[in-house]
């Protein structure tokens, strides 16, 4: 029997590229697809050009969203769908068929969640281009609790902002956590794998999306990732550290950019040193005053 499919992405001030995100997405979408915007209470026209579009638009309370909660709800709201597509506004279709190429990951009876390559932006510094290339290389590969031994944290990883889920089998899971700074596909991913079930990085589904972050930016990231490590201490206890992972991140990105641009070496380095301080800091979360994680933090509202 044919599975069902909705494209959910959660929305807020989508700007002036919201309606090349609308049309590529929508050419993109199968028969058996449904296209849904969670957006909250833009100031902007981007609920009216999503619901002009065709698409289903659920408007919330922008102070309720939680990049766990709202994808949770939505979980248990699309009882009509078998699988849920979640994607970020960002992240724009590489082409047309990418979203029936990632739902065929679901042919395998064994997969709980799968998720596409990202491509970075074509203005895409060579820093924002390795992180891209790092994370998502051009072989496909499907990851079971087996493989921890091996790849450690990176068994669980996963990216919402072009993932798909088994929506039963995640609702069975646990779903993703109802409160969580970031990192909830994550989540969501070891939750399913705990449960038996596999996840597939499918590169031949591809959406282009990347962030030019500046190192303060890079520092906050890494103060939230290092706080939610610490909030869900599980994670690493079961699937193992993260600094091994991190050190094969600097290794890599290192020899590209003495390839690649050798000048960008000298900020790598003083960016490789904010993340660090940045997530170090995070772990340590419960120790600091809230007015200070709030400035710390790349999700100040969380902290509320």
């Amino acid at each position: 029997m044919a599975l069902n499919f909705a494209v959910c992405v959660p929305t807020l001030n989508a700007g002036p590229q919201w309606q090349r995100w609308l049309e590529a997405t929508l050419e993109g979408l199968a028969p058996n697809m449904q296209l849904v915007v969670v957006d909250s209470s833009s100031d902007d026209d981007t609920a009216t050009l999503a619901h002009n579009a065709g698409a289903e638009v659920i408007s919330i309370d922008r102070r309720t969203f939680n990049h766990g909660g709202t994808r949770n709800r939505l979980l248990h709201d699309l009882g009509d769908c078998d699988v849920v597509i979640f994607m970020t506004q960002d992240a724009f279709i590489s082409d047309p068929a990418a979203l029936t190429t990632l739902s065929q990951s679901f042919e395998d009876h064994t997969i709980g969640a799968a998720f596409g390559r990202q491509l970075p932006h074509h203005d895409a510094t060579p820093i924002a281009t390795h992180a891209r290339l790092f994370n998502y290389p051009a072989e496909s590969r499907v990851v079971s609790q087996a493989d921890i031994p091996t790849l450690g944290i990176k068994t669980a990883f996963l990216s919402n902002s072009f993932a798909a889920y088994r929506r039963q089998a995640l609702i069975e899971a646990g779903g993703f956590p109802d409160h969580v700074i970031l990192s909830e596909d994550m989540m969501a991913g070891a939750r399913l794998l705990k449960q038996g079930w596999k996840l597939a990085y499918n590169a031949t589904a591809c959406v282009h999306h990347s962030h030019n972050y500046s190192i303060s930016e890079e520092f906050k990231r890494y103060f939230d990732i290092g706080a939610f490590h610490a909030q869900e201490a599980w994670l690493l206890e079961w699937l193992g550290s993260a600094e091994g992972e991190g050190l094969r991140f600097i290794r890599s990105e290192a020899g590209y950019l003495l390839k690649h641009a050798p000048l960008a070496l000298p900020g790598a380095l003083l960016r490789t040193f904010a993340k660090y301080l940045g997530y170090r800091l995070g772990r340590h979360e419960r120790q600091l005053p809230t007015r200070l994680k709030q400035r710390l933090s790349m999700h100040a509202r969380f902290w509320n």
